[in-house]
Formats: C-alpha cells, sequence, structure tokens
C-alpha cells in the first residue's frame, strides 16, 4: 500500500514545498523541522493502523477504560539523513524502542554505485512492528537493503516505510523485493530519477541540506 499525504491539500503539502524550495532551503534548522513534521503526521496516521486494547485507568475521580496501544513500534533509521525525520516519529511514540542502520552509496569511478551497509544497532524484531525513516526514496536500494538485513536478524510482524518525496522507480522496487507487508508513507511523489539517481524534481540532497555538505572520499 502506498499512501501520498499530499493528495489533499494541508499543512504537510506546505511543508514539502518549502522542503524543495531553494530560496528556504539555506534555512538548516527550518528544513530539519519541517522533515520532523512531516513524520509527526505520518506517526500520528500510522498510529490509527496499529493494534490496541482497552485498559482501565485510574483518574483522581474514578476508573477510565481507555483505548491505548498494545505495543509500541520499533522506530528505525537510515543515518545521517533520517536523523530529522526519526526524531520526529519519536515526538509521537515517545516510548518506541529503536534501531539505526548506517546506509550510504558507495560511489566507483564509473558513476555506479552500491549501497554499503556497516552498521545496525537494533531491538528484538520478532513480531514487532518496524517503522522506518528515511527523507529520500530515490531507487529504494538503502530501504530494500536495510529491511532484508532486519529480517535476516528477527521477523518483523509488518513494516511501514516513511519518507518526505519518493520516487515511482523506487516504490515499485521497493514492493517487488520486500512482499505485501509494507505500507509506504510519502509526503509526496515524483515520477523521475536522473542518470545518477537522484529524484526530479526532488529537493536535493536532504542530508547536506539537514546537516551541511559531507567530505566522502
Amino acid at each position: 500500500m502506498v499512501i501520498n499525504l499530499s493528495e489533499q491539500h494541508s499543512l504537510l503539502s506546505n511543508w514539502v514545498s518549502e522542503l524543495r524550495n531553494v530560496e528556504i532551503q539555506g534555512d538548516r534548522m527550518r528544513f530539519r523541522r519541517n522533515l520532523e513534521r512531516i513524520a509527526e503526521v505520518a506517526a500520528y496516521e500510522i498510529s490509527k493502523q496499529l493494534p490496541w486494547e482497552t485498559k482501565e485507568i485510574p483518574t483522581p475521580l474514578g476508573i477510565h477504560e481507555s483505548k491505548v496501544l498494545s505495543e509500541q513500534p520499533v522506530l528505525a533509521t537510515i543515518l545521517r539523513a533520517g536523523l530529522p525525520m526519526h526524531t520526529g516519529m519519536l515526538n509521537y511514540f515517545d516510548k518506541a524502542d529503536n534501531a539505526f542502520v548506517s546506509a550510504y552509496r558507495k560511489h566507483h569511478r564509473d558513476g555506479s554505485f552500491e549501497i554499503s551497509m556497516e552498521y545496525m544497532s537494533c531491538p528484538d524484531l520478532n513480531d514487532r512492528v518496524v517503522i522506518i525513516s528515511d527523507p529520500m526514496l530515490a531507487t529504494g536500494a538503502s530501504v530494500v537493503k536495510t529491511i532484508q538485513h532486519m529480517k535476516a536478524e528477527g521477523n518483523p510482524a509488518s513494516f511501514h516505510v516513511v519518507v518526505a518525496i519518493a520516487c515511482s522507480v523506487g516504490i515499485e522496487y521497493l514492493e517487488r523485493e520486500c512482499g505485501s507487508d509494507i505500507t509506504i508513507w510519502c509526503g509526496d511523489i515524483d515520477e523521475e530519477l536522473t542518470a545518477k539517481s537522484y529524484i526530479v524534481p526532488g529537493l536535493g540532497d536532504a542530508g547536506d541540506l539537514a546537516f551541511g555538505s559531507k567530505l566522502q572520499a
């Protein structure tokens, strides 16, 4: 299932427009905060689909039967660009367990690249709902490799993938490689990738815009 959160005009589509706008991108704090707010909206929408139970909650004047989550999800993100969206998720799922993945494009001289994964820290994933946040879903290779690695470490119940901007190419690849137990939540969807696999019109390099340019050999 793919959900485009910008299909109906809302504050979220305003935040996405600011992420794209070259005249606003120079404000790093605003850029990070917009990513955070998009993740907060997605977290709220995802919460509606999670299992819940009724608990008796004591109040100063009695007992109230309240609906609460049966279990907290596992919040995962791909370093470094995913950190602002991960913060947004934590703002809502503040009791959740967390997972962190180091996955990046390792470029070759001919212009091609492969996804290098050097680190993953995660809790027990068996029978857990996992929510992976990353600003951009371009080719989908990083998210696919992350999901495959998590499935090798445990047996998650389901996955939600939350991105600010997705490309239809990456969505198709993710669905093809990872099956039907994944829901993709997008701030917006673009249709084109450049020859170097950047989303068009996209917004540029989310990690650099959030945290500054990197020196990478």
